[in-house]
C-alpha cells in the first residue's frame, strides 16, 4: 500500500515511517497539514495515518474536509488525546480507527492490515488464490503446505494485485502503489518484480496485457 503519514514529532514520525517501510509499504511522511493537502491532491493513497495536533492546524478539521470532499481513503488517527470524547469525535468525523500514543509499532501494523482488509471487502485475513493459501495478517503464502517466502517489496507488489483481483493494473498504477515521493527506481523495476513473483508463485498467476499492464488471475484454472 501507499500510505500518507501526517505526524510532526520527528522521533515518532521516523519510527512509524520505518515500521511501515519494513512492512513493505510505501510511505510519504509530512509534518504539516499544508503538505498533506498537497499530497492528497497529487497522489492516490491507500491509507492515511493522522495526528490530531499539527503546527498549522487540527487534524480533525483536515479529516472533516476530506470526507466532505468525498474522499473515502481510510484514516487511522494517531494521537496522545485519550479521552473517550476525543475518540468519539474522531470516529464521528470519519476516522476508521483510533490509536492512542504511545503505542506498540506491531499493533500499528496490525491495525493498518485490519483496516485495509475491511476496505477490500474481505475482513478475513485468510484467502485462497488458485492453489495458493494466503494469510494477509502473517504475510505468508503456502502451496501444498509449503511456505513460499517473499521479500518485503515482492509482497508489496503481490498485495497491490490482490487488492484488485482480475483487474488490469497499469505499470504506473503499480509504481504509484509501491513508491513514495523521492524514491529512486529503475524503469524496469515492475517487470523485474513481476518476473520474480511468477517464478515463486506460478508462471500463469499474473497475466501481461501487452502495452497496457498486468492483472492477477484469482480464479481456479
Amino acid at each position: 500500500m501507499r500510505i500518507l503519514l501526517i505526524e510532526d514529532t520527528p522521533g515518532l514520525g521516523e519510527a512509524v515511517r520505518d515500521q511501515i517501510a519494513d512492512d513493505g509499504h510505501a510511505v510519504d511522511w509530512v509534518q504539516r497539514l499544508a503538505q498533506a493537502d498537497a499530497g492528497v491532491r497529487t497522489a492516490s493513497y491507500d491509507l492515511i495515518l493522522l495526528d490530531l495536533m499539527l503546527p498549522d492546524g487540527r487534524g480533525l478539521d483536515f479529516l472533516k474536509q476530506r470526507r466532505k470532499a468525498g474522499d473515502t481513503t481510510p484514516v487511522i488517527i494517531l494521537t496522545a488525546r485519550d479521552q473517550v470524547s476525543d475518540r468519539i469525535d474522531g470516529l464521528n468525523a470519519g476516522a476508521d480507527d483510533y490509536l492512542v500514543k504511545p503505542f506498540d509499532l506491531s499493533e500499528l501494523s496490525a491495525r493498518i492490515a485490519a483496516v485495509a482488509r475491511r476496505y477490500r471487502g474481505n475482513p478475513n485475513p485468510q484467502m485462497k488464490i488458485g492453489v495458493l493459501e494466503v494469510d494477509l495478517s502473517a504475510k505468508s503464502i503456502h502451496r501444498d503446505n509449503k511456505l513460499i517466502e517473499l521479500t518485503a517489496r515482492e509482497w508489496a507488489l503481490f498485495e497491490a494485485f490482490i487488492q484488485k483481483p482480475d483487474m488490469l493494473l497499469s505499470k504506473s498504477q503499480l509504481e504509484d502503489h509501491l513508491y513514495a515521493f523521492g524514491d529512486v527506481f529503475e524503469s524496469n523495476t515492475i517487470e523485474v518484480y513481476v518476473s520474480r513473483l511468477r517464478k515463486k508463485l506460478g508462471s500463469d498467476l499474473i497475466e501481461t496485457v501487452r502495452g497496457m499492464g498486468y492483472r492477477l488471475r484469482s480464479h481456479d484454472r
